[in-house]
């Protein structure tokens, strides 16, 4: 009997050691150190807060994820430039992306029902902030005449949507080895209750909109 109670023992001891072994790791993927993040705690909060007559800190609308997204109807046609995508949605994004499949048949688009046609990944936490800063201070500064994004693609629920037509202003794609110009939408789900709160949050981040033109009378 002594000896049974001593192999349970040293058993509960060993699964504590691995529980507690495991986790750093989890906690590690709590935090998010992201210089965007430090700003959105430091900047935004407060400021949104004055501007919105927040009272609470909880009201303060938030990031929740980013979707990228890149549809590739040529697939059809020529199924590696799928594979291309794919390659550069991983390379912008730092994420494993998933291949979209189509719906329905269609067949003016020679189009059959689970044909993969588009690539996508949704980013959270630390690679959120990471790929929205660097679409915000390095991307878009690099579109050919860009004067800044309009202010009519919120969906009505806080939610916004943003075309990049030529995934070459990203700087970690190599213009040398593209084959072919690809396109994505980036669409950034907000905990905002409107299209104005999301307007704000994301103006606050530095998001290039089209300044409003004042109406005189």
């Amino acid at each position: 009997m002594a000896e049974k109670k001593q192999v349970k023992e040293s058993k509960e001891k060993k699964e504590k050691s691995k529980k507690e072994a495991v986790k750093p790791s989890a906690e590690k993927d709590v935090k998010i150190p992201s210089r965007l993040f430090d700003y959105y705690r430091a900047e935004v909060i407060p400021g949104l807060m004055k501007t919105l007559g927040y009272k609470n800190i909880m009201q303060v609308p938030k990031i929740e994820k980013i979707v990228v997204n890149m549809g590739v109807g040529a697939a059809v046609a020529e199924p590696k430039i799928l594979e291309e995508a794919v390659k550069v949605l991983e390379s912008i994004t730092g994420q494993k992306a998933s291949i979209r499949k189509a719906k329905k048949a269609i067949s003016n688009f020679k189009l059959r029902e689970g044909l993969s046609i588009g690539a996508m990944t949704t980013l959270r936490k630390e690679r959120m902030y990471e790929f929205l800063d660097r679409l915000i201070n390095v991307a878009l500064p690099r579109v050919r005449d860009f004067r800044g994004l309009s202010d009519k693609s919120f969906d009505g629920r806080g939610n916004y949507t943003l075309g990049v037509k030529e995934q070459i202003i990203f700087p970690e794609i190599n213009v040398d080895k593209i084959t072919k110009v690809l396109g994505m939408d980036v669409t950034i789900v907000t905990s905002a209750n409107s299209d104005n709160e999301a307007y704000e949050l994301l103006k606050s981040f530095g998001m290039p909109f089209i300044k409003k033109e004042i109406k005189t009378a």
